[in-house]
């Protein structure tokens, strides 16, 4: 994805730093239109088209979780950085729940963000989902099309991230078999850093949320190795 493709949406409530941040942006060719409050953030992603969001966590009126939540319902798929004053694990893991696809603690230098955004971009260009019969998949009574990034139950349908997708695709393709942890990792994340697999932890807790229409199908860890979905039936 070239530069000059990607729109931003910046929702920063310090106008200070968001100005800064929208010129920085701009000038490295990344057209950005920046929100002061989560509410209005959400009201311009609403009617126009964008192609990544950087939300900072604490903002008025709607918050970067919430706004990151209302995100998704819309689009499941367009990348969400988080900025944050917030350092402690947990509000990071909160913000993985929610969808995001990385988190930067301020203060953070410029040229950082900057490698993080195009990390990001990277990972969707290496990701990008290509046609063909084969990206779909039974699984038990579930069917997983991988194109769409969407798992049917019946008349239900749950809409998954890229990296949920991506996640059940490498356990579907080795469907009863252990999947280690670092291969998923380094394939799905490029690092098997501890702080991805608490990640990665929280995308198959998502997972077995979304299977679990199906008994005969199981989201099992394998202590100290990985995973493994069984179909049993």
């Amino acid at each position: 994805m070239e530069n000059d493709k990607t729109r931003i949406l910046l929702a920063e409530d310090d106008k200070n730093l968001g100005a800064i941040l929208k010129s920085y942006l701009e000038a490295k060719g990344f057209p950005t239109t920046l929100c002061v409050n989560g509410q209005e953030a959400f009201d311009m992603f609403s009617k126009e088209e964008f192609d990544f969001c950087i939300v900072d966590v604490m903002m008025p009126i709607k918050d970067g979780f919430t706004l990151a939540k209302d995100i998704r319902n819309i689009d499941r798929k367009i990348p969400i950085l988080f900025l944050t004053a917030k350092s402690l694990q947990q509000d990071k893991l909160k913000g993985f729940e929610v969808g995001a696809d990385d988190y930067l603690t301020k203060p953070f230098n410029m040229d950082e963000l900057l490698m993080r955004i195009r990390a990001i971009l990277r990972r969707l260009d290496d990701n990008s989902i290509t046609g063909g019969k084969d990206n779909i998949f039974q699984v038990g009574s579930m069917t997983f099309d991988f194109n769409r990034q969407v798992l049917k139950s019946g008349d239900k349908e749950d809409k998954l991230t890229s990296k949920e997708a991506w996640l059940l695709k490498i356990l579907v393709e080795n469907v009863n078999e252990v999947v280690d942890r670092s291969v998923a990792l380094n394939r799905i994340w490029k690092d098997d850093s501890y702080f991805n697999a608490r990640s990665m932890d929280v995308y198959i807790t998502k997972l077995r949320k979304y299977l679990k229409s199906d008994p005969s199908v199981e989201l099992i860890n394998v202590h100290g190795i990985g995973f493994k979905l069984v179909i049993s039936g």
